[in-house]
């Protein structure tokens, strides 16, 4: 699985740092998120499918690779 983030849409919700902490942190200057892992282990599927849907600004996107 490749995550796929778009800064630009990104509010800094961090709603993705709570689900998926692992895969996804924040800046400290701004909030903006920042992806750590862009290929994480299949067994955090269901973290990243719920970081996409909890996403405010639906900047989280997922291929099946």
């Amino acid at each position: 699985m490749k995550v796929h983030i778009d800064e630009h849409r990104c509010v800094a919700g961090g709603q993705c740092v709570l689900v998926a902490p692992d895969v996804f942190d924040q800046r400290e200057e701004d909030g903006i998120v920042v992806l750590l892992d862009d290929s994480p282990a299949s067994d955090k599927a269901g973290e990243l499918q719920e970081a996409v849907v909890v996403c405010p600004a639906a900047a989280i996107r997922l291929d099946q690779a």
